[in-house]
């Protein structure tokens, strides 16, 4: 029989090196069909998922209860499994440059426990070569196995979306490659278990990575073009959402919104494409300059606060202002790379005392990685300003009559008489006067004319 009909009939395993929030829920998918064996170098994290607590919240608790997915931190019983799936991190280091660590950690771990006719599938997103120039080299160093005679590797970039429930594994065609054609019908057959939308074949290892760092470098340089609009129609005065709005309208125009782009994806792997391209001695233009506009987003969202609260009259050293979200996105509790640090980086320098509302964020990582501790909504109180980060759903429920009882009680303005005003043809500078309660709405969760009727000095990207 074939690993693919062992692999069915239960006689040989499955192994997923990594249970994060990309090869959690590869895990649980296949123990559905097949035998799963989940493998984690974090022990705590195994117990938490053994306990049935998923610490993702990518698949929920009440799965991780009846999975069958046989969670282990022994990396020697990867030696029961056949078909093995790499679902590593791939960050970059402070100098933007690929930190190939995990993965590179991860092909050693499980080339010490690589068996005779074994199949080993990366998912992690790397530049094109790395695979079979990076990680080949240590699986056969390790294992003293030949690739290729031993044991063959595939490749089948993750494109799990974090926090969104309609486009999932299932849901989302797999690209997927082999090293040889063999290796390429047995990989997407394994595949074709679980992805319901179907598998789409690349003709080689390198065309699958080069894909997968495309699609992010892609969405990249869309949402810089929108942030540098952004940028340019406030000085204009022009409200940004309802430009994109109007244009829309269009059948072809493309529907990006600007924002903070951080996350473990989006914002890092341009970098990883750059970087070769570096190598082979061509500079990027178009994505290093998208990459330069994300990246300096908190900046300018944090001096577009500050000079909110000065056209407020506040004094800005020692001034209080509140954060609302600081995961990378919306309704995952993951932290990685948040662009949110870097706002409340900025006006820690200009002596801003920041409080930060996350019910999303995992406290343990957003203190190991930032040192910043949480604050519940109830505590939001006496703030000179507050700032709508992250859209979670929790946020959505909140009302402008909450938002303003955060601000301090000698900010009162007569809401009436503001809304008289504002149905005048006052503009919004005229109004800014007389505002003291700045709200920075990043991602327009608000309606900007029932927020400056409520008398708030209000701004968004």
């Amino acid at each position: 029989m074939t690993i693919y009909e062992r692999i069915v009939t239960r006689d040989e395993k499955i192994s997923i090196v990594g249970l994060g929030y990309v090869g959690m829920p590869i895990a649980v998918a296949f123990a559905k069909k097949v035998g799963v064996i989940g493998f984690d170098v974090n022990k705590e994290k195994i117990e938490l998922y053994k306990n049935g607590i998923d610490p993702t919240k990518e698949v929920g608790d009440e799965i991780i209860k009846n999975t069958t997915v046989d969670f282990t931190s022994d990396e020697t019983r990867l030696r029961e499994a056949k078909f093995h799936i790499v679902a590593v991190p791939t960050p970059v280091k402070d100098d933007h440059t690929p930190d190939l660590t995990p993965v590179e950690s991860a092909s050693r771990t499980l080339g010490r426990n690589l068996t005779k006719g074994s199949i080993v599938v990366f998912e992690s997103t790397v530049y094109p070569g790395v695979t079979e120039e990076i990680c080949v080299p240590i699986l056969e160093k390790e294992s003293g196995l030949k690739c290729g005679i031993d044991f063959k590797v595939g490749y089948s970039p993750e494109r799990i979306n974090p926090g969104d429930k309609v486009h999932r594994l299932e849901t989302i065609v797999k690209v997927v490659a082999g090293q040889d054609e063999e290796t390429l019908e047995t990989v997407a057959k394994v595949y074709e278990l679980v992805v319901k939308a179907g598998v789409y074949k690349a003709e080689s290892i390198k065309v699958a990575e080069a894909a997968k760092v495309i699609e992010n470098a892609q969405r990249d340089i869309n949402i810089a073009f929108m942030n540098e609009l952004s940028i340019i129609f406030n000085k204009m005065s022009i409200d940004t959402k309802a430009v994109l709005e109007a244009a829309g309208t269009k059948w072809n125009f493309l529907n990006f919104s600007p924002g903070l782009v951080g996350g473990h994806c989006i914002g890092v792997d341009p970098y990883y494409l750059t970087y070769k391209a570096e190598q082979m001695g061509y500079h990027s233009q178009i994505i290093l300059s998208g990459r330069k506009i994300n990246d300096d987003m908190g900046k300018y969202i944090a001096e577009s606060t500050v000079k909110k609260m000065i056209k407020a009259n506040k004094q800005i050293n020692g001034a209080k202002v509140a954060i609302f979200g600081i995961t990378f996105k919306e309704n995952t509790p993951d932290v990685r790379n948040t662009k949110v640090v870097d706002v409340i980086k900025e006006l820690e320098e200009y002596g801003v005392e920041v409080k930060v509302v996350d019910p999303a964020a995992d406290k343990e990582d957003l203190w190991h990685e930032y040192r910043i501790n949480l604050y519940e909504i109830e505590d939001i109180k006496e703030m000179d300003a507050v700032i709508f980060a992250v859209p979670h759903e929790e946020f959505k429920a909140l009302s402008l009559e909450d938002v303003i009882a955060m601000f301090g009680s000698s900010d009162c303005i007569n809401t009436e008489v503001m809304a008289e005003i504002a149905a005048t043809s006052e503009s919004v500078l005229d109004l800014e006067s007389n505002n003291s309660r700045v709200l920075i709405d990043i991602k327009g969760l608000f309606n900007r004319e029932e927020a400056e009727n409520a008398g708030l000095l209000y701004w968004r990207l």
